[in-house]
């Protein structure tokens, strides 16, 4: 016995949502065409399935309006514009799209037709696959719920619902989306796909996964022709070993360049290096990143993490370099703050594989209360701690002793050393001066003006304790009355604590 499809069966199982949206067309004033019988081996009269009814056997063929439906067997309700068919249905409209399936009910009232098991619809160079469809001719809408598979061209795509409109050739999928193409994987819970342009908007949590790289937005479109993606809400580009993020964030496959806008983010984990900012940009082959307005850089390390502020933050891969490390560049404006040492400058170069820090124009460090500047300073770290301090030119360490007395060494260059990140000792080379307030049982009593070509200087809990002069020096001990007003202060002496940042935040704050 042939099984016979009855409407109110199909319509039972259809969401509401969609009964709506193809129903539409019949409630509006409009005249209902027969269907049209054009071949059967056999046509009998059949009551038992109702008035006017008839089965058809062998090479049948249909047709209501420009649609021409072909199968093996059919029932024809002509009383309801109705039919059902059965086994090598097909549904040939114009000369683009062609639907196939088993099973088939046809309302020529609504113009919906219901294919079940096996289908395929094939319109243009996009081939539909799935055992569930529902094709409007009125809206041109297919709709599929239980699980469908679509290719066209090189992406292949899956889902658990989707719907088709066969005139502007758009998607609309959701849950477990899927598209497979040879050069990635898109996973999304909810995408709408045009078949036309090849882009891919993205309304949910969706990932995009190459052999190289790895993107997640929540939101946002992937053109699968141009390789070219603009992602928002919680983007981020995942690379080896580095992650770029932002509030938006472009991304060109071919070319491997990202552009990030607002809370951009660039985490290296290798170095363990944080850039920030709001603008940034990032070549993927040169390995080239920088960013923009409010740009930061954070060396991840505890409570010793180490921030540096500038108008301008740049990485670039060590070329001279025969492992993977980088030049970071900072320029403008440039503040440093660490729990131990501070510092400002116009430019800095941090040198990844010696772990030396380059501050140019005007540079000023702080190491506890000590205030050191000269035309260039040279901070080295080992191990992420600090190590070595060198000055070049006309180099000056302060400390204050009050509000009106400072401990003054000048030099040509001068060579620190720490030790547990505390400054210890300092040797001066070349025209050495010093000013030098001397203390008995913690009260000053007296200074000391001296000049030495090269000098020692040893520190204890971040404060001068002794001076060596390697040669005779030159000079002279006041008493503290006696101390002159214009011999106070060595050339070049400049104190300038207002404009040292004490926390992390104040690296943002310029003078």
């Amino acid at each position: 016995m042939i099984a016979i499809f009855k409407p109110a069966i199909f319509r039972r199982f259809l969401p509401a949502a969609f009964i709506l949206l193809v129903a539409v067309p019949s409630l509006q004033a409009q005249k209902v065409t027969q269907i049209e019988i054009l071949n059967a081996d056999i046509i009998r009269t059949d009551k038992s399935l109702g008035p006017g009814a008839q089965k058809l056997l062998g090479n049948v063929m249909f047709k209501h309006e420009e649609a021409i439906m072909t199968c093996d067997s059919a029932y024809f309700y002509s009383k309801t514009y109705s039919m059902d068919a059965f086994s090598n249905v097909e549904i040939v409209q114009g000369d683009t799209l062609f639907l196939y399936g088993d099973k088939l009910h046809y309302e020529g009232e609504t113009k919906l037709a219901q294919v079940r098991q096996n289908v395929k619809l094939i319109n243009d160079s996009t081939v539909l696959v799935t055992d569930y469809l529902d094709y409007n001719r009125v809206t041109e809408i297919a709709y599929y719920l239980n699980g469908g598979v679509i290719t066209e061209g090189d992406n292949r795509l899956t889902s658990e619902q989707g719907y088709y409109n066969t005139n502007t050739e758009v998607f609309n999928f959701k849950d477990s989306v899927v598209i497979v193409n040879p050069d990635y994987n898109i996973y999304s819970d909810t995408l709408e796909y045009n078949t036309k342009t090849g882009i891919s908007y993205f309304f949910g949590p969706t990932e995009i996964i190459g052999e190289e790289n790895y993107l997640y937005c929540e939101s946002g479109w992937y053109d699968t022709d141009k390789d070219i993606s603009l992602l928002n809400k919680n983007a981020y580009l995942e690379n080896e070993s580095r992650i770029l993020r932002g509030d938006t964030l472009y991304y060109d496959r071919n070319t491997g360049f990202g552009r990030a806008r607002s809370n951009v983010e660039l985490f290296d984990s290798t170095q363990n290096v944080i850039l920030r900012g709001n603008y940034g940009i990032y070549y993927e082959e040169k390995q080239l990143a920088t960013l923009t307005d409010s740009a930061l850089m954070i060396q991840v390390d505890g409570p010793d993490s180490l921030f540096i502020h500038a108008d301008t933050l740049r990485s670039i891969a060590d070329t001279s370099s025969l492992t993977d490390t980088k030049i970071l560049l900072a320029y403008y404006k440039v503040k440093i703050y660490r729990h131990d040492i501070q510092g400002m400058c116009d430019s800095l170069a941090y040198i990844e594989k010696d772990s030396i820090f380059h501050l140019y124009g005007t540079p000023i460090i702080w190491a506890d209360e000590n205030q050191i500047t000269a035309t260039k300073i040279e901070l080295k770290t080992r191990n992420e701690q600090l190590h070595r301090i060198f000055l070049r030119d006309i180099a000056l360490l302060i400390s204050q002793e009050d509000t009106a007395k400072y401990n003054q060494i000048r030099g040509k260059s001068m060579t620190g050393y720490f030790r547990n990140n505390d400054l210890v000792r300092m040797d001066v080379t070349g025209n050495g001066q010093t000013i030098y307030y001397a203390e008995d049982q913690g009260i000053i009593i007296g200074v000391n003006r001296a000049e030495c070509s090269d000098l020692i200087i040893y520190l204890e809990d971040n404060k001068v304790k002794k001076v060596n002069y390697l040669v005779q020096p030159s000079g002279q001990y006041y008493p503290l009355d006696m101390f002159p007003e214009n011999q106070r202060k060595l050339d070049g002496f400049s104190w300038n604590e207002e404009w040292r940042p004490l926390r992390f935040s104040d690296v943002y704050i310029w003078k």
